[in-house]
């Protein structure tokens, strides 16, 4: 990198683990809040490279937390505007932002942030270190929002990311979900020790380039998902049970969508594929009254 990270972020020409930095202004990870700090330098920096970014670029930062991956990124981009739900970390993050012009933090929940009014149009990427326990949601709020990052790097559960990028046979809603609005793979794979507190599983960085449009065809989005909760909505179940049950279909409704969609009804959810989907909800709005 072109400039120095600051000098409070240094020991012994490493970076200070977060519990040392910590520490000093008497702060506790909170369980509550799925604090686990990556303090690895080569790490952080290859998280950087894999966001890819340039000085043209917009960086929307979710849970800043010690501020060492917020610094990199910072340098590395044209502003960055990062959201961190514990307001404890202010006078930790300070010194960062006094020291960078580009960079502001805002302290709220990322859920309760109003994307398309940030960003008015203009394209941003995403980059977090994002809480076990409110992952998904949390993707689902960036993805779903009427206007969706160019490209997303998360950090994350390693069995989440596993999950995010399964082929059918193994598919859940997390994977048709993401895979609906962008192409994901697991860029690289972060063992336990490169986080304070250290957590009892592998985690992994997850790249997901979104789309202009969805690769499957579609009458609306809305619907498409209403059909895939449906059919995910009783596991392993056949989908003829479940989306009898989750669309309210009639036996001889739930027979014409099969036969419109030319599809097994016998076959279950984690099974099909995204056009199987897709052309499930063609057919559901076809034969629906």
């Amino acid at each position: 990198m072109s400039h120095r990270l600051s000098l409070r972020f240094q020991y012994d020409g490493t970076v200070m683990n977060p519990k040392t930095l910590l520490e000093e202004y008497d702060i506790l990870p909170r369980k509550s809040l799925g604090q686990n700090f990556l303090h690895d330098p080569n790490m952080l920096d290859k998280i950087v490279s894999i966001a890819d970014l340039t000085k043209n670029d917009l960086v929307l930062e979710v849970g800043p937390g010690t501020g060492l991956l917020t610094e990199r990124l910072a340098q590395a981009s044209k502003e960055v505007t990062s959201i961190e739900v514990d307001e404890r970390l202010q006078p930790v993050l300070a010194e960062i932002v006094a020291n960078h012009p580009n960079l502001s933090i805002r302290y709220q929940d990322i859920l309760t942030l109003d994307i398309n009014k940030l960003y008015a149009g203009l394209a941003y990427i995403v980059v977090a270190n994002l809480p076990y326990y409110i992952t998904s949601a949390i993707i689902k709020h960036l993805l779903e929002s009427d206007h969706p990052p160019t490209r997303l790097v998360l950090t994350m559960q390693m069995e989440v990311a596993e999950r995010m990028i399964a082929k059918p046979d193994d598919m859940s809603i997390l994977s048709v979900s993401v895979q609906f609005f962008g192409r994901p793979q697991i860029a690289a794979r972060l063992k336990p020790s490169v986080f304070w507190p250290r957590p009892e599983v592998d985690s992994a960085v997850v790249r997901i380039d979104t789309y202009d449009k969805p690769q499957v065809d579609v009458p609306d989005t809305k619907t498409f998902f209403r059909v895939v909760r449906a059919g995910f909505g009783q596991k392993r179940k056949q989908l003829k049970n479940a989306l009898s049950s989750g669309l309210a279909l009639d036996a001889d409704t739930a027979n014409a969508l099969f036969d419109a969609a030319k599809i097994d009804s016998r076959r279950r959810a984690e099974t099909l594929s995204l056009e199987d989907w897709a052309t499930l909800t063609r057919a559901y709005i076809s034969i629906k009254p």
